[in-house]
């Protein structure tokens, strides 16, 4: 059995998960806890920490009853193939959820080219240019400092 990443209509994450619950499909869609306010309120509200993904396990791949669930779009895919994300991934991002160290998590595409600017860490505030993409890290030209880095990320492969 392996997790599988399938991208959902905007705002359809959790009806997508309790959908395929019901037809008997191991699920994941992690949520946070965030305060939203109102203008006459404020209230804390439940939201998907990945926006418009849902993991589903299952044994093959791809599943054409997972498809034909309302609000889902397609499978994620990565290098030609549906991203396959480990066992340990997952306990990763439980584990997270469960210390309270995750707000907010975007997934986005990069490609050699691509201008970034570090948010956290000790290059927080740097601009750089992503130089290539290997596997699971990405060399990043840091112009201002004279220097090129790898990162290492997170990989759903």
């Amino acid at each position: 059995m392996k997790w599988f990443v399938l991208y959902t209509k905007s705002r359809f994450e959790k009806k997508v998960a309790d959908r395929l619950r019901n037809i008997g499909y191991e699920v994941y869609c992690p949520l946070v806890e965030r305060s939203s306010k109102w203008s006459d309120r404020t209230k804390i509200v439940t939201d998907p920490l990945f926006k418009s993904y849902v993991f589903v396990r299952h044994a093959s791949n791809p599943k054409t009853e997972v498809m034909n669930v309302p609000g889902v779009v397609q499978y994620l895919y990565w290098l030609g193939k549906p991203a396959i994300v480990k066992q340990h991934e997952i306990d990763t991002i439980e584990e997270w959820l469960n210390m309270g160290e995750v707000e907010d998590c975007m997934i986005t595409s990069m490609s050699p080219g691509d201008r970034i600017k570090v948010k956290k860490g000790l290059l927080k505030g740097k601009d750089g240019v992503i130089k290539e993409i290997n596997g699971d890290s990405v060399k990043l030209i840091l112009s201002s400092l004279g220097c090129t880095v790898v990162i290492k990320t997170l990989s759903l492969a």
